[in-house]
């Protein structure tokens, strides 16, 4: 119950900003118009598939979760430096409540942008097949990894930096590691060796095998992506507990 409080207060937090909820939610869609109309205007028989809506509503979906490092390291950062958190540290709250408290309202707000997005991407011409629901599902499974980034450096620097990393940092790393507006394909060498060894590029292509219904080519891409993200957990609750304890001390 205290975890689940927590997390009611958090997202009141992040649905306070309406910069979160245009970021998150509304941004997506702008790129998703935008580039909808680059792909209509190029001659077809240039046969550039780079915007087509297939390839296009996968990486937006996983461009608008890179945002949750954002939103969590921010709001983590922010409440490290004042004494709302202090106060908290002498509940019983355990680090594991407190890591679960600000999931939650993540993978809420994640799995509301994978839904818009991807729906929103059949009006422009992605196919409506039942695949969609677990390609928003995977989505957000996906946007753990950030969650997970957002925490770490959440519980390590204060908000001005976790701006930086967190926002045009991170954020850029991922787009363009990730093939959403450059095939990496079409790149190659070691831009796609890179691309390969991150889980950037992975959760893309995850998501995009639920959508065309080839599960048996999404299980390795979503092992990657998980594996990242229960490291990337694992160091940030390591990181959270030890401020933890210098706090309490």
């Amino acid at each position: 119950m205290k975890t689940i409080l927590f997390a009611k207060r958090n997202m009141k937090e992040i649905l306070r900003d309406p910069i979160n909820l245009f970021f998150g939610l509304g941004f997506p869609l702008i790129l998703l118009v935008l580039l909808s109309v680059i792909n209509a205007s190029i001659p077809p028989e240039a046969n550039n598939t780079m915007f087509s809506i297939e390839n296009l509503a996968p990486g937006l979906a996983m461009f608008g979760t890179a945002f949750m490092a954002l939103f969590t390291g921010m709001l983590l950062s922010k409440d490290r430096t004042s004494s709302f958190l202090m106060r908290l540290f002498a509940s019983p709250m355990t680090s594991l409540d407190f890591i679960l408290g600000y999931t939650l309202p993540m993978l809420v707000m994640a799995l509301a942008q994978a839904a818009i997005t991807l729906l929103a991407s059949c009006i422009v011409g992605l196919e409506l097949t039942a695949n969609l629901l677990l390609a928003i599902v995977v989505t957000t499974l996906t946007s753990l990894l950030f969650v997970g980034f957002g925490l770490l450096f959440g519980s390590l620097f204060n908000e001005k930096a976790v701006s930086g990393i967190c926002g045009p940092l991170l954020t850029n790393v991922a787009v363009w590691l990730s093939g959403v507006f450059i095939p990496i394909n079409l790149i190659g060498g070691a831009f796609k060796k890179v691309a390969d060894i991150l889980p950037f590029y992975h959760s893309v292509q995850a998501i995009q095998a639920v959508l065309t219904g080839d599960f048996r080519e999404m299980l390795p891409h979503l092992i990657i992506v998980l594996g990242y993200t229960s490291v990337i957990f694992i160091l940030a609750i390591i990181a959270f507990r030890h401020k933890m304890s210098g706090d309490k001390s």
